[in-house]
């Protein structure tokens, strides 16, 4: 499988174009999981915030 070029986050601020992953040549990157930290950390705040919201669901149907 080939790895998903992806658009660095970081370097992309405030350009208003797509700069690519430099991938192993950034301290960001994590190579165990081929993912960049910074969407890595955004995307378990999106899960932890989905359970929250499930939570809060959940208790105001009791």
């Amino acid at each position: 499988m080939a790895d998903d070029i992806q658009a660095c986050p970081l370097t992309s601020i405030g350009t208003g174009i797509d700069m690519m992953c430099s991938k192993e040549k950034c301290a960001w990157y994590v190579p165990s999981v081929k993912k960049c930290s910074v969407y890595l950390i955004a995307y378990n705040a999106l899960l932890d915030a989905n359970e929250k919201q499930k939570t809060i669901k959940k208790s105001k149907t009791k």
